[in-house]
């Protein structure tokens, strides 16, 4: 079953706390349950106000849809292909990306405040540097 586990709350913490040290800029970073819950975030001081609706929206939408990133649901719909599961909180922005132990769906991480393209790595490089915690 899709949500039967949840990031647990020392590697959202730890998510948390990459994003922050390895951001060159200010950011806000969220970290959901698979639900799409809070678990964890963070609004560096000098993150734009709106980023905080942003990274949350981002972490949702990686938590709840079928893609494994914003960028990879953008893809889809630009392609003409239906997710699976829609909506209307979802965003398409790149930075969001879902958190999986083994092929289980347990959370996912949105970063905004810079660039998607960095905002996205940011997230990545967190997921994976947070592994087994």
């Amino acid at each position: 079953m899709r949500h039967n586990q949840k990031v647990k709350l020392a590697r959202a913490q730890a998510i948390v706390a990459d994003v922050i040290a390895n951001a060159s800029g200010p950011v806000s970073v969220w970290v959901v349950d698979g639900h799409g819950e809070l678990l964890a975030a963070a609004s560096m001081d000098g993150a734009a106000h709106d980023t905080k609706l942003n990274a949350q929206r981002k972490a949702y939408t990686a938590a709840r849809s079928d893609a494994r990133t914003t960028r990879e649901l953008a893809g889809k719909i630009a392609g003409g292909e239906v997710p699976q599961s829609f909506d209307p909180f979802f965003t398409f922005f790149l930075g969001g990306v879902a958190v999986f132990e083994g092929e289980e769906r347990v959370g996912a991480v949105g970063v905004s405040g810079l660039a998607g393209e960095v905002d996205e790595q940011l997230a990545l490089g967190a997921i994976e540097r947070s592994a087994g915690r």
